[in-house]
């Protein structure tokens, strides 16, 4: 790959803005695409995004803002997306430039919910993009620290090495620190099922379990997700590194955590439509809770999932969730 390779982000929420923050610090030029030209317009004027970690400001001469997904990826060599699965497809529709020769990053912490498909493998599956092209960049990190530049790690994945490395040097600073693995499945996957585990625990909090509960439900919830993706994708990981444990954990606790803050309103005694509507912001695991769901019904050999169950069966049976979480504090040890 080219040592000066041209990055474009495309999405305009909290995670976008920090990704395109992390690289200007690097870049000399940063592409961005949103959909929002009110947004962009504003950004232009103001220096910060109207909508999203308002508190950091950009130089606007070291961004290419557009609300045309051709332009982005036209101008780029790496494209991370950081679009909310729900809208990834409807977005990727708008393209007429090809992305087949181009590298892709996924920032994206779920399920595409058409294809059932983590994003690299919808990417591979769906436009034929080789997977030594196609990375994952995960936590545990949230935006809102990164916006207050707060000491912060990241996992680049990708199993070319070159790839993850270069795109690692570009997210790295004074307050972000990288590493850089191979498993690309594990870690996506990993990604995907943290945000599962994070609304289980919201639910928890908003019926009232305290801290004891938690941590049984945070140990069951790891060794749940290594029995997952060593079913998926069976190579030889550790599960306790920061892109398995490290950012479960800062999904199941963290105050900043759209996920936990979903569920916590599900334990309170929201409906999902009404809690969805009361957050105003995509709480990616609530479609990786059916996805991971259906993925798993279909594996020739079962794997115990106590906790995907319950929060499926909460969400998408209708089912309610202080009889469901009592039958689960049997299933935990």
């Amino acid at each position: 790959m080219k040592k000066d390779a041209k990055f474009a982000v495309l999405g305009g929420g909290s995670w976008a803005t920090a990704i395109v923050k992390m690289l200007t610090e690097n870049q000399e030029r940063v592409g961005w695409y949103m959909r929002n030209s009110d947004a962009i317009g504003y950004i232009k004027i103001q220096k910060h995004n109207p909508n999203y970690l308002t508190s950091v400001e950009f130089k606007t001469e070291e961004l290419l803002l557009t609300n045309d997904i051709n332009d982005a990826v036209n101008n780029a060599d790496i494209l991370i997306f950081a679009i909310p699965s729900a809208f990834l497809v409807s977005e990727l529709e708008k393209l007429n430039e090809s992305i087949k020769d181009k590298i892709i990053f996924s920032a994206i912490k779920g399920i595409v919910p058409e294809s059932g498909l983590i994003v690299g493998e919808h990417f591979h599956e769906v436009y034929n993009i080789p997977f030594d092209h196609i990375g994952v960049i995960t936590g545990p990190c949230h935006a809102e620290e990164v916006a207050m530049e707060r000491l912060s790690y990241l996992t680049i994945a990708c199993a070319d090495k070159q790839k993850a490395e270069y795109v690692a040097k570009n997210l790295s600073g004074n307050y972000i620190k990288t590493n850089i693995s191979k498993d690309i499945i594990g870690t996506e996957y990993a990604a995907m099922l943290k945000n599962i585990y994070a609304i289980a625990a919201g639910i928890a909090h908003g019926l009232g379990y305290g801290d004891n509960f938690q941590s049984v439900l945070m140990s069951n919830a790891i060794r749940e997700m290594k029995r997952y993706t060593k079913r998926i994708h069976n190579i030889d990981r550790n599960i306790n590194k920061s892109a398995y444990l490290g950012d479960l954990l800062v999904t199941g606790y963290s105050i900043f955590s759209r996920n936990r803050m979903f569920g916590n309103m599900i334990g309170k005694g929201y409906t999902v439509k009404s809690a969805q509507m009361e957050m105003n912001m995509v709480a990616e695991g609530y479609y990786a809770a059916k996805s991971a769901y259906v993925i798993k019904e279909k594996f020739k050999k079962k794997v115990k999932t106590p906790i995907i169950d319950a929060v499926y069966q909460v969400l998408y049976e209708n089912k309610n969730p202080k009889k469901v979480f009592l039958a689960l504090t049997d299933k935990l040890d």
